[in-house]
């Protein structure tokens, strides 16, 4: 095996993306340590048995001498730990995270980086609906997508860091991809954000509706639903805060989506069958260059049966 990336990894919060993170180093390399810490007392307990890698007692104990720092924190309070361990981060140390959002993460990290530290915010495609640091697992990030959206900071130390963050990952087993913040947020915005809004608000129906259906929403449920349960167990805090961070994307993209939707309704109404034969194989078209893609299979069940993971993050 090649030299590991970085001497030391520091991983901030261990829930499934950190405990994920720590378990791939262990399996593939890219880092010769790896220190944890999180804010729960309880998760740091629980990722003391199961995570490999040292857990810190306190955040700045656990970035002292790493050469790069992961905040793996929902994207709310990446400004607030940004903060709290600017002191305590090697000069020329890289400092990224793992949010579904890019734009805000990246102000809100820029505004407590210290000088001495390269920021290069980062989002890994990759999840499942599990939370915690039980969750993790070495292979999540396995042929998935990471992207990477540097700075303007034209240096050859901040190319270097890029370079050494990209090859990171590579080594982690994901394709690496560098893009513009906002367009990141635009992307996400259609392709995870809404999805994840759509399933909420679909789910919490279903909720309403069993109260008086007298069971049968459960009972009866088909399997497009039961993905859209899936989607809805992720982590309620987590997409909280992408809702708020990313909310000018998600608004736009979700004025669109009910201009379609309503389009759909009145389709439906006045018996237009030839407008939802177009929308409908126009949707399957969609799900083919996925399939293609190498993103998800054919199989029955949606093939969740057949993939460790899922790219709904």
């Amino acid at each position: 095996m090649t030299d590991p990336e970085f001497k030391h990894v520091a991983i901030i919060g261990i829930g499934l993306l950190g405990s994920s993170i720590a378990h791939a180093v262990t399996a593939y390399g890219g880092a010769e340590r790896v220190t944890m810490w999180d804010s729960s007392n309880d998760v740091r307990t629980r990722a003391a048995r199961v995570v490999p890698g040292d857990v810190a007692e306190t955040a700045q104990a656990a970035v002292a001498g790493a050469d790069c720092v992961i905040l793996c924190t929902p994207v709310g309070v990446l400004k607030e730990v940004t903060g709290q361990i600017a002191t305590a981060m090697a000069d020329g140390a890289i400092l990224t995270d793992v949010g579904s959002v890019k734009a805000k993460a990246a102000a809100d990290m820029g505004a407590a980086c210290p000088s001495h530290v390269h920021l290069v915010p980062g989002h890994p495609i990759a999840g499942t609906e599990k939370s915690g640091p039980e969750a993790g697992f070495a292979s999540l990030f396995q042929d998935t997508w990471h992207i990477l959206t540097p700075g303007s900071d034209a240096s050859d130390d901040y190319k270097s860091a890029l370079e050494r963050l990209t090859a990171f990952w590579i080594r982690l087993g994901a394709k690496v991809e560098t893009m513009d913040a906002n367009r990141h947020d635009r992307v996400l915005a259609i392709t995870s954000h809404l999805p994840h809004l759509i399933a909420y608000n679909i789910v919490s129906t279903a909720y309403d509706m069993e109260s008086v259906e007298q069971g049968e929403v459960v009972k009866y449920s088909a399997g497009g639903f039961r993905d859209f349960t899936r989607i809805a167990a992720s982590d309620p805090t987590m997409w909280r805060d992408v809702f708020l961070t990313n909310k000018d994307a998600v608004l736009e993209t979700l004025g669109r989506f009910s201009e379609d939707l309503a389009a759909l309704q009145r389709a439906i109404r006045w018996g237009d069958g030839d407008m939802l034969m177009k929308e409908f194989s126009r949707a399957r078209g969609i799900r083919k260059a996925i399939i293609d893609a190498g993103l998800d299979t054919a199989e029955a069940d949606f093939g969740r049966r057949q993939l460790d993971s899922d790219q709904d993050e």
